[in-house]
């Protein structure tokens, strides 16, 4: 058939269950893409911890300009027992994140019918938010340093850094994506204890919001926010928060809906001059690879915002739809669901019902 779209797609599969998960994924594409009409052309990059060990660095010298050539990014999971976790992300995910300024992580968040959350309160169809985390800079900067280390006097000094244009562009973002869904932002922040960043923050909030009159807005300090996320999950639309407040509440978020496993991101760069990254939330869970029978679901909804983000909401609409259907309608589950299936099982079930 003919295909109105095509478009380039980077695959970076990672460690462990990532290399399982990804094929389920492009296996998915695939199948919508030919119902609507859009083609794909992946190329596979085997960066990983694996790679670091066999050659030192996560990924070649030329990494990030071989990817700038792809519309979109898909990957796995990345880490490894032996390989610490501040190398792989340093190596690979935050320098992707940075260059090619992918300043939103969009995490979704649904409690699903034939997914338990383990909140009594929490039901399917009611639980539905998105977190909206900077994802640039904020907390998790490199400003700082260690000094004195091993003596008495050790001190180690991290900086936060805040700027007007990085709050303002993602906090655009928070509001027109809450004009789309149900109108509602909370703002996460820690005014009362954070003297310099937060008040900042919390003054750039407000002004945006100005901009947004059909939105409305509240802000909640983080402790009690992961309190809320707990005791009334349902009351959340869009939740927009720093890098470290995002990171945080987001994986809260995904435990509250039941299953971690299932959670995906999407590491946006909303102008499109760079290609966005996407990507399940899972892990790359050593102690289950390589035994076939890791969750699909992360990297099938990952694809499905990949799908949005490239200009398709039926075709990523009819991988949510399938995803909903193979939770309630089916009792195929893979075994973090409390089955027995096998990811190739599980895959054949949801495609079946796509």
């Amino acid at each position: 058939m003919t295909h109105h779209h095509h478009h380039r797609i980077a695959l970076i599969p990672g460690d462990g269950i990532g290399t399982e998960v990804l094929p389920p994924a492009r296996r998915v594409l695939d199948a919508v893409g030919r119902r609507h009409g859009i083609g794909f052309s992946y190329t596979s990059y085997d960066w990983s911890c694996e790679r670091y060990a066999r050659e030192g660095s996560m990924m070649p010298e030329d990494g990030l300009d071989r990817l700038r050539e792809a519309e979109a990014i898909l990957l796995g999971a990345v880490g490894y027992p032996g390989v610490p976790d501040h190398v792989s992300l340093w190596g690979l995910l935050i320098p992707i994140r940075r260059a090619f300024r992918q300043y939103v992580n969009l995490r979704p968040i649904r409690v699903f019918e034939g997914v338990d959350s383990p909140l009594r309160s929490a039901a399917a169809g009611e639980v539905d938010l998105v977190v909206v985390r900077e994802n640039v800079e904020g907390e998790y900067s490199e400003i700082g340093g260690r000094l004195n280390q091993g003596t008495a006097e050790e001190l180690a000094v991290q900086e936060a850094v805040f700027t007007r244009a990085g709050v303002t562009r993602v906090a655009d973002y928070a509001f027109s994506l809450a004009a789309r869904r149900r109108g509602r932002v909370t703002s996460a922040t820690k005014s009362n204890g954070i003297i310099h960043t937060m008040p900042f923050w919390d003054e750039l909030i407000a002004e945006r919001a100005a901009e947004h009159p059909g939105v409305t807005w509240d802000q909640e300090h983080i402790d009690a926010l992961a309190a809320k996320f707990v005791l009334d999950p349902a009351r959340f639309d869009v939740v927009v928060a720093s890098n470290l407040f995002g990171d945080i509440l987001s994986d809260l978020a995904a435990a509250v809906a039941g299953s971690i496993g299932i959670a995906p991101a999407a590491n946006l760069n909303p102008e499109r001059d760079f290609p966005s990254m996407f990507e399940p939330v899972h892990g790359s869970a050593p102690d289950i690879a390589g035994q076939g029978i890791a969750n699909p679901l992360g990297a099938i909804w990952s694809a499905a915002m990949m799908l949005d983000h490239l200009g398709h909401p039926e075709a990523a609409r009819d991988i949510d739809n399938a995803i909903t259907a193979v939770l309630a309608k089916s009792d195929v589950r893979t075994r973090d669901l409390g089955g027995t299936a096998t990811t190739d099982e599980f895959t054949g079930k949801l495609l079946e019902l796509l």
